[in-house]
Order: C-alpha cells, then structure tokens, then sequence
C-alpha cells in the first residue's frame, strides 16, 4: 500500500511524499497499538493476530447481575440442549448455551467467590475462572476482539484483555497473570439435571432484549469454514470436531470424541500425560467428558478440534489402535 502511495504522488513534489508517507507510517503504528480502544502496546501475542470481531468494547454485553431459576421452574430447556455445568463450593448451575451464544460472559459468584463464566461459540469453547487476583474480585466484559477466532476478555478494573484459551492477560496492567481454572462441564441438559438435579438454571430474565429461541450461530457447527483466520491448522479431524483438551505441566494433549468412542459409547479409560496419568470419563451421546488426575478432577476444555489445535500446534493426540 506504502509503494502505490508514493507513486501516486511523486508528481506532487517530494517533500510532500515524504510527509505523506511519515504520515502513513505513524498512523498505522497508533492503530496498531490501539484497537477497540485497548492499548496493545508490548501485547504478549503479536498485534497483527488481534482483530476486531465486529462488535465495539462492550457490544456483546456480559451479564452482570445473574437470576436463576430452580430446575424444576425451567420448562423451555430440551434434554438434549447444551449447557456449561459448573459445581463449585457446594453448589451446582447450568448456564444455558442458548443464553451464552448471546452474551459470552456471565459474572458471577459461588458463595464468597467470584466466578466469571466464559463462552466461545467461534471456538465451541466454555471455560470458567475464579475471578480474584491479589485479593481483588474482577469482573469481565467482552472487547469485541478475537485472537485464533477465540474471544478476548477484558478486566473492568484495570482494561487488561485476557485469552480465554491461554488463561492469561496479554495486555495492560494484568499482563502475564493468570487466572485459576474451575473445573466445569460442556455436556446436555438431560445429562447434567440427572447427575445435579438440586442445579440452578440461568434464567432468560437477562435485563437485555434478545431471542434466546434462535441460535445466532445456526449451521456453524457443521460446516468447515470459519469466520476468522487461525494462525495454525490441521487436517487431522473436521475443524468443528469436539475434542477435550488437556494441559498439564506443560504439556497439551487432545481427546476426540470420535477416537474415544471407538473404546466404548460411555466409560471410563486411563491414559497418560507425561508422567501424568488421568482417569477420562466419557459420554458419547452428550459429546462430554470429565478428567480426574486420582481423586481430583481436573479443569479441562471441551471445544472444536480446530480452535485446540490453533493454540496448541504441537499437542499430543490419543488414537485408538485399531
């Protein structure tokens, strides 16, 4: 673009090009640096790979007082509807994939710990955080940013944006922390009720207008093309193919649900990450799985097979040899 300015107004004289392209120059490092109004300057991923998604700073609006409804009270909820289930402190909730499509981000609290909710549906991602740092609670919004199509967070209280699927800021004051992953569940809504049926719903009543009946992202599962550009891509398996996706010290290692159900349609079966070895529960009608290391389960993310392998080109993989 610099060489068709400059031949364009070479006949305008020189000092002029000069100008015009110092011009060019100094505009495209403040825009660079500067994108939906969050400073990218010393970003941990390169500027070029950030791209607004389409909507401003906020313009997806994250929910912010959350209601919820007792299970018994929710009647437009098909068992075979997708939620983000999550347990925490003693208390079980589903949120609602139909209302996340929508909003991204529920802020939330679990007892006297602040809890954000994180969707993806560019990516199929759900990932849940315990949102304190250094004693202070945080809360979350939307930027309106996308990096390897994936959401980029925001912190109100300091404007750093965060990575959902890094779990860490990569600009401004918060840079380079990270946030606590909660273990959560990317599973259906029979599922989830029958193993929690004491489990709270996240009610429709969001203070926003908006039609929880329709999928904005209708069709996007099934097909091969995206939205946004990834940095890396593998054939490997269909991109919007789901997979769990573990990382642990260091290393990171994929688990189709089209391997695992070639073992059995539920079980569970062990398997090893470095010296790691992990205990996988799996159910291949719900497309979900729950990952224990002994008796602890462990936060895992259930998401399309393309967005994992964006941010993890060099994961394992478990196959099953036929």
């Amino acid at each position: 673009m610099e060489k068709v300015m400059v031949v364009t107004l070479r006949s305008f004289g020189e000092p002029l090009v000069l100008l015009c392209i110092g011009l060019l120059i100094c505009s495209s490092v403040v825009s660079a640096r500067t994108l939906n109004g969050f400073d990218l300057t010393g970003s941990l991923i390169y500027e070029g790979h950030i791209v607004p998604g389409g909507p401003a700073k906020g313009g997806i609006p994250a929910i912010d007082q959350p209601v919820f409804n007792q299970a018994e009270d929710v009647n437009w909820l098909e068992p075979e509807q997708r939620v983000i289930g999550v347990k925490h402190n003693g208390v079980a909730k589903a949120y609602p994939l139909a209302i996340l499509n929508w909003h991204e981000i529920v802020n939330d609290r679990f007892a006297d710990d602040p809890v954000v909710v994180t969707y993806c549906p560019l990516c199929g991602s759900g990932v849940v955080y315990r949102a304190r740092m250094d004693n202070q609670d945080l809360t979350f919004g939307v930027s309106g940013l996308l990096y390897n199509s994936d959401v980029l967070l925001y912190d109100r209280q300091t404007d750093s944006l965060w990575s959902q699927l890094h779990h860490h800021a990569i600009s401004g004051p918060m840079k380079g922390r990270a946030l606590v992953q909660l273990p959560s569940e990317h599973t259906q809504w029979g599922k989830w009720l029958k193993n929690n049926p004491d489990t709270l719903v996240l009610s429709r009543n969001t203070g926003a207008t908006r039609d929880y009946n329709r999928n904005p992202y209708d069709g996007y599962e099934e097909s091969k093309l995206l939205y946004f550009s990834v940095e890396f891509m593998s054939q490997a398996f269909h991109p919007k193919a789901r997979v769990i996706g573990v990382e642990l010290n260091g290393l990171a290692k994929a688990y189709p649900f089209s391997e695992l159900a070639k073992v059995a349609l539920s079980g569970v079966l062990e398997d090893r990450v470095g010296e790691n070895l992990l205990k996988i529960e799996y159910d291949a009608e719900s497309q979900s799985a729950r990952v224990f290391q002994g008796a602890e389960e462990i936060p895992v993310v259930n998401l399309f097979w393309f967005s994992w392998y964006g941010f993890h080109p060099n994961t394992q993989i478990y196959r099953v040899i036929e």
